[in-house]
C-alpha cells in the first residue's frame, strides 16, 4: 500500500459506519484523517440489524483487529413461515448478521478516538479542484485536501451540494425493533434462531433474524431477534400522523424508539397476531420499544464537487430489501480509496475516476430494491424460489460461508 497522501488532511463529515469506513481507509493512504460526528455523544444504533455482506466484511477480514466471526450471528437458512408456523419454503443459506452498535464500536475501536470529533455539526462547505472549506455550527473552519460527505439520509453535504435533491417516499414504513432470545417462547426461537426468516402477505412481509446481543453477545440466549416489516401507508395526513411523536415533532426519515405514540403501537401490535405468522408476531409483540423507519429512495445525479466527494447514504438511499446500504458505504469508500491509490496523489483525478462506477452502483440498487418492494407491497408478487429477491449490493448473491 502506498502513502501518496503523507501531508495530505481529509475531512470525513458524519462519524456513522460510511464515515468510520472512509476514514479508515483514506487513513491507510496517508492522509491525515479527522472524522466529524454532529451528536454531542457517541452514536447509538438502537440494536437495528445489518447483514455484513461481503463488501463491509472486507474491512474486518483483511485490516481490522476484529474478525467477522466475533461481530456477527450466524444463520443455516432461508425460512418462509406461513400462517400456522408451518415451513413453506426453506433453503441453506449461510449469512453474517450484526447490529449497528457492535459494528459501529468495532469499527471505532479500530479509528481510535484522539481525531472523532463529537459535537461538530456542519453547516456550510466550500469546495473547488484545489480543496474544501467546512463551516461547524460551534465556529469550527476546517480547510481540507479532500472533504467526504458520509452524513447519512438527512446529509447535509447533499442539501447544500444537490439542493434540488430529495428522498422520494415509497408508500410504506418499515417497523423495526428487537426481541431478547430469552423473552420468546422454545416453539419460536426453534424457528428464527438459526435463519434469515419470513412471514409474507398481502401489501405486507417481515424479515426476522438473530444479532448480537446489546452488549455484543453471540451466545445462543444471549443474543436478540431483530426484524423489520413493511407496512403500506398513503402519503398525507395518515403518515403525518404516524411520523410525529409523542412531544409532537415530526421526523423526518424515523420515530425512535420510546417515542412512537402508543395507539400506532397498540394498533400494529394486534395486526401482526392477525396477518403474520405467529412466530413473526410473537417477536412483534414482545417488543419494547418498536421504532418506525421512512421507507425512501434518494438518486443523486453526481458524488464528486472539486475536492469533495459524498457517499453512503448521503448520496443514493436504496430501500432496505437489498440489505445493502452498509454494503454499498463500504464499497464506496474501498473504491475511493483505490482509485486515489492509483491516482499518486492527484485527488481530483482520482474523484473524477471514481465517480461513474459509484454512479452506476447507486442506480443499480435503487432500480433493484424499488422493484422488489413493489413486489413485496403492491403486486403481491414476491415469490420464496425466486433469486432475484436475494440480498446483495450488485445482484443477488449466494449465501457467504
Amino acid at each position: 500500500m502506498g502513502k501518496a497522501y503523507v501531508g495530505f488532511r481529509a475531512a470525513v463529515v458524519g462519524g456513522s459506519i460510511g464515515g468510520l469506513s472512509a476514514g479508515l481507509l483514506l487513513r491507510d493512504l496517508g492522509f491525515e484523517v479527522d472524522i466529524y460526528e454532529r451528536t454531542p455523544e457517541e452514536l447509538e444504533g438502537r440494536g437495528a440489524g445489518i447483514v455484513l455482506q461481503p463488501e463491509m466484511q472486507r474491512w474486518f477480514t483483511e485490516r481490522s483487529t476484529h474478525r467477522p466471526e466475533e461481530i456477527s450471528a450466524v444463520s443455516k437458512y432461508l425460512r418462509y413461515l406461513g400462517p400456522g408456523n408451518e415451513i413453506v419454503f426453506e433453503e441453506p443459506s449461510v449469512w453474517r448478521f450484526t447490529s449497528w452498535g457492535t459494528l459501529y464500536r468495532a469499527l471505532l475501536s479500530d479509528f481510535g478516538r484522539e481525531r472523532y470529533h463529537l459535537g461538530h455539526c456542519v453547516v456550510g462547505v466550500d469546495t473547488d479542484a484545489d480543496g474544501a472549506t467546512l463551516r461547524f455550527t460551534n465556529g469550527t473552519v476546517v480547510n481540507a485536501d479532500l472533504a467526504v460527505f458520509a452524513d447519512g439520509v438527512t446529509s447535509t453535504g447533499r442539501r447544500r451540494l444537490l439542493p434540488d435533491v430529495g428522498l422520494e417516499y415509497s408508500g410504506y414504513v418499515g417497523w423495526r425493533g428487537t426481541v431478547p432470545e430469552s423473552q420468546l417462547s422454545r416453539e419460536t426461537l426453534s424457528l428464527l434462531e438459526d435463519s434469515l426468516s419470513y412471514s409474507v402477505a398481502a401489501h405486507t412481509q417481515i424479515c426476522v433474524y438473530p444479532i448480537p446481543g446489546p452488549h455484543d453477545e453471540l451466545d445462543h440466549g444471549q443474543r436478540l431477534i431483530n426484524y423489520v416489516w413493511y407496512r403500506n401507508v398513503p402519503a398525507g395526513p395518515e403518515l403525518e400522523e404516524l411520523l410525529t411523536d409523542k412531544s409532537g415533532f415530526r421526523g423526518d426519515v424515523s420515530v425512535h424508539p420510546g417515542k412512537v405514540q402508543d395507539r400506532f403501537i397498540t394498533e400494529m401490535k394486534q395486526s401482526a397476531g392477525e396477518v403474520l405468522a405467529p412466530a413473526a408476531a410473537e417477536v412483534v409483540q414482545a417488543t419494547e420499544f418498536p421504532y418506525l423507519q421512512l421507507v425512501a429512495d434518494v438518486r443523486v445525479p453526481k458524488m464528486v464537487f472539486g475536492r469533495t466527494a459524498i457517499l453512503g447514504d448521503a448520496a443514493f438511499v436504496g430501500r432496505p430489501h437489498g440489505a445493502a446500504g452498509t454494503a454499498k458505504a463500504a464499497h464506496e469508500a474501498w473504491g475511493l480509496a483505490e482509485s486515489l491509490e492509483r491516482g499518486g496523489g492527484d485527488i481530483t483525478g482520482s474523484l473524477a475516476a471514481w465517480e461513474p462506477m459509484a454512479l452506476k452502483t447507486g442506480s443499480a440498487l435503487v432500480d433493484r430494491v424499488v422493484a422488489m418492494g413493489r413486489r413485496s407491497q403492491f403486486e403481491n408478487t414476491w415469490d420464496p424460489i425466486d433469486q432475484t429477491l436475494r440480498f446483495g449490493l450488485h445482484g443477488p448473491l449466494l449465501p457467504i460461508s
